[in-house]
């Protein structure tokens, strides 16, 4: 299974920003977790970070034939990019969406997601651990 891997604006700050609400793990320490993890379950994983909605966007479209899911943490861009949204629906394949906080325990606009009605579910409030339950779930359904 073929399996890319998103993280949208300021995730590139991960252990710096906010660390109370997003803890100390850095992006690149999750990025190490989850190809450790993938290796384990025999899944390949390209992972991207962009600020830049355009380039999300065309990351995925470049990537739309070698991949067979997604896992997005769509960040900032969750609530509001129709944009992002399309481009997800667009592809055609499996998504999880993640956040690493309780995005329904926050502010009441970071529980609106536009992007969470073309993923087949949302994992959040599991810190660096919703990604690797985003990533468990995928290779426990991997396609034969």
């Amino acid at each position: 299974m073929n399996v890319l891997v998103l993280h949208g604006p300021n995730l590139n700050l991960l252990g710096e920003r906010e660390p109370e609400v997003y803890g100390w793990v850095t992006l690149a320490d999750l990025d190490a977790e989850l190809k450790r993890r993938a290796k384990r379950l025999g899944v390949s994983l390209r992972i991207f970070q962009s600020n830049s909605e355009g380039a999300l966007v065309d990351w995925l479209h470049a990537q739309r034939r070698w991949a067979d899911a997604l896992i997005i943490n769509p960040g900032g861009l969750t609530h509001f990019s129709y944009v992002l949204r399309d481009a997800i629906e667009g592809i055609r394949i499996r998504a999880i969406e993640v956040h690493l906080s309780d995005v329904q325990k926050r502010e009441p606009f970071r529980r609106v997601s536009v992007v969470r009605e073309v993923c087949e579910t949302q994992i959040s409030g599991l810190g660096p651990g919703s990604y690797y339950a985003a990533l468990e779930l995928l290779g426990a359904r991997a396609p034969d």
